[in-house]
């Protein structure tokens, strides 16, 4: 296997993601997935390009550049927008941004969103 289809399948199981889900997400087939995971056909680039975006992570992580899966401008963290287009907007409206406690409920509803997704 190589460096691109082994860390394409690691960001796709650190999620607890099917090859069906993730292809819906990156604009593929189950099949393609499969194959780019086992090192078995060329990943496009456009398709590399969606799991950075998707996962929020470098392209020299994914080529195996590097260990580190944060470029200089990459969190590193998966965005909930990806997930639920609507869900950050809502998230925002329902918390107070005066209180002292906002971002961490915030965080904490993110995260239970994230659970209910795997």
């Amino acid at each position: 296997m190589n460096i691109i289809g082994t860390r394409l399948r690691e960001l796709r199981q650190s999620a607890k993601l099917s090859q069906v889900k993730i292809a819906e997400v990156v604009g593929s087939r189950q099949s393609a997935i499969a194959r780019f995971e086992s090192g078995e056909a060329h990943v496009p680039a456009e398709v590399m390009i969606r799991y950075a975006d998707y996962f929020d992570v470098s392209l020299d992580y994914i080529f195996g550049r590097t260990d580190k899966p944060q470029g200089q401008l990459y969190e590193g963290k998966m965005k909930i927008e990806k997930v639920y287009p609507d869900m950050d907007k809502f998230i925002e409206m329902c918390f107070d941004p005066g209180s002292p406690i906002n971002e961490r409920l915030k965080e904490t509803l993110r995260e239970m969103l994230k659970e209910e997704e795997k």
